[in-house]
């Protein structure tokens, strides 16, 4: 009878220490895939600041630029498309785009004297290239995330319950070959 009443005992906390373990593993996996959501919302926010200041540098562009219209009213339909946009990918391709026509707006402006004298566009500019030094930090920490929940759904026996889950491999958020090219700062 003791020794039924030992196994009974070792039994129960073989069952308590099993279950803690895959509570354990479970909100790990639940903590780690927030932890994404989380750091993607951080760069939305910096995004967003930087698409609210496309009507400005337009507001200012447009001035000088008459003849410039088509580039402007691309950035404006880019704006409002990034803003409209639920979806993580698709804001994240929009925001490629966003980028490569504020370098183009910036690299046109060079073209207008009467522009590039004046404190507005060069405001803008050191605003814009704020926010983008915070989105590459950003990008950055989301990219950790990432790396950290795509090693936590494939360890053992983690994995089983991520596939149980449904919890699947995501893709870190890389730099476009375009975004890696650097002519300098121009004013």
């Amino acid at each position: 009878m003791t020794g039924t009443i030992i196994a009974v005992v070792i039994g129960v906390i073989l069952l308590i220490a099993t279950g803690n373990y895959l509570i354990n593993i479970y909100n790990k996996l639940i903590m780690l895939n927030k932890n994404i959501e989380k750091s993607f919302v951080n760069i939305d926010v910096l995004l967003k600041q930087r698409a609210d200041e496309i009507p400005n540098l337009i507001k200012v562009v447009k001035q000088s630029m008459s003849y410039e219209q088509e580039m402007l009213n691309g950035l404006t339909a880019l704006r409002t498309q990034y803003l409209n946009t639920d979806n993580i990918n698709e804001k994240i391709k929009i925001s490629n785009e966003i980028t490569s026509a504020l370098k183009t707006v910036f690299a046109v402006s060079e073209n207008y004297p009467d522009l590039k004298a004046g404190t507005s566009l060069l405001n803008l500019q050191q605003r814009v290239s704020q926010l983008e030094d915070h989105i590459a930090d950003r990008r950055e920490f989301y990219n950790e995330s990432v790396n950290m929940y795509n090693i936590g759904i494939l360890e053992f026996p983690d994995v089983i319950f991520s596939k149980l889950m449904g919890y699947r491999e995501k893709s870190l958020l890389e730099i476009t070959v375009k975004e890696k090219e650097y002519d300098g700062i121009q004013f």
